[in-house]
């Protein structure tokens, strides 16, 4: 298997020499990999890739080599689920009629109590119920079912864009800075958010000054200056991953513009709403940057960038512990505030096609505390943000 990975990393065009193999698999012959998917994948990359712009490839091409092997352990706050609970045996598909009798529970808090009931309960496996957890039902809590507002636990990705809490853990990609089709346009958008201005080191040849005192003073006189860039600084939030996926490849096209485009570009990521933490890498989640951290940090100097779908549960905005995947201690509109307070040019960028907005309650919701600086992520509507932002 180990040659077939080399095979699949060569094949997708990571530069990967025999030698860096050979250390990979004497590091496992001294057990360093541990048995563990976990810690091979970590090995594998520190031996074999010799660029981080390479990660996210050698990611994908381990995903496909290696499918099936890792399976997360479904953990949280009241114990483990276990997997045999979750075990899919069918998919059930439901008609708009049969959506509409089903009623939810009542309410966040109503949802959270009731799981917590569920899991001192029960003791086995449930399939097509409406109450325990399990699969094909119409319980909110489980997965490969239908239920308006409930908890995911076990499913692989969206359905019916409806969880209020999603149990699992997931895995989301950084946006890829190398990506060109159809960047060109945008970055022709993004020049609009231009304020020039000379600073670092002299480097550039000044033709006209070096013309004027090599005439004054009768000999080659050669004059330098630093070279003019564009002094806007920008930070950029960015939602990735669930529903984002669907828009990964233009909110990639998007970054790269920025990144070319505004040499003072800082990314941050988030996933639906921002709240007390932001992170610079999506494979480290875990080492976060807090928002009061990045405020002390970025002035109100900085125009701000927000990137996302505003597609979430109502209770990611209203309510503390609403997060679809953390325990929140703050409803997330708190910290949105605390943002816009903060960076007062300020725009939120949406891939969402726009006829699409009224349809949601929180893309309403956030379009409103954004005091209806939201746009929709085209090329018009890129042009509108640089004008909302200068």
């Amino acid at each position: 298997m180990l040659t077939t990975f080399l095979l699949a990393l060569k094949e997708a065009g990571l530069p990967v020499s025999l030698r860096e193999y050979l250390t990979l698999v004497e590091a496992m012959q001294n057990d360093l990999a541990e048995t563990n998917i976990d810690t091979f994948h970590t090995l594998a990359r520190a031996t074999l890739v010799k660029d981080e712009r390479l990660f996210d490839r050698f990611d994908r091409v381990f995903g496909t080599v290696f499918a099936g092997l890792a399976t997360p352990a479904l953990e949280g706050p009241e114990g483990e689920i276990p997997a045999e609970w979750l075990r899919r045996l069918i998919e059930r598909t439901f008609s708009p009629e049969e959506k509409a009798a089903i009623a939810a529970l009542g309410g966040f808090e109503k949802l959270i109590d009731t799981l917590r009931e569920r899991l001192a309960q029960q003791k086995g496996r449930h399939q097509g119920g409406s109450k325990w957890i399990g699969t094909a039902g119409t319980s909110p809590f489980g997965a490969y079912g239908y239920n308006p507002e409930g908890v995911r636990i076990g499913q692989d990705g969206n359905r019916n864009f409806s969880a209020a809490k999603v149990w699992d853990r997931r895995e989301f990609k950084d946006l890829s800075g190398d990506s060109e089709l159809g960047v060109r346009a945008m970055k022709l958008a993004l020049r609009r958010l231009r304020r020039f201005a000379r600073s670092g080191a002299a480097e550039e040849l000044d033709l006209p000054s070096t013309i004027d005192h090599t005439a004054r003073q009768g000999h080659l006189d050669v004059v330098l200056r630093p070279e003019r860039r564009n002094a806007v600084k920008v930070l950029g939030l960015f939602d990735v991953g669930g529903s984002m996926d669907w828009h990964i490849a233009l909110v990639e096209e998007l970054f790269s513009a920025a990144r070319s485009e505004f040499k003072r570009f800082q990314p941050f990521y988030f996933h639906n709403c921002v709240y007390d933490s932001v992170w610079l890498e999506n494979r480290r989640r875990d080492a976060r940057t807090s928002l009061a951290q990045l405020l002390r940090t970025y002035g109100p100097d900085h125009r701000l960038i927000l990137v996302g779908d505003a597609s979430m549960s109502p209770y990611e905005l209203t309510h503390a512990g609403g997060s679809v995947e953390d325990w929140n201690e703050e409803p997330g509109e708190i910290w949105l505030k605390r943002l816009l307070a903060a960076y007062p040019k300020a725009v939120w960028i949406n891939p969402v096609p726009q006829e699409r907005w009224e349809f949601g309650w929180s893309i309403r919701h956030i379009r409103t505390l954004m005091e209806d600086r939201m746009v929709p992520l085209t090329l018009d509507g890129i042009d509108r943000a640089m004008r909302l932002l200068r």
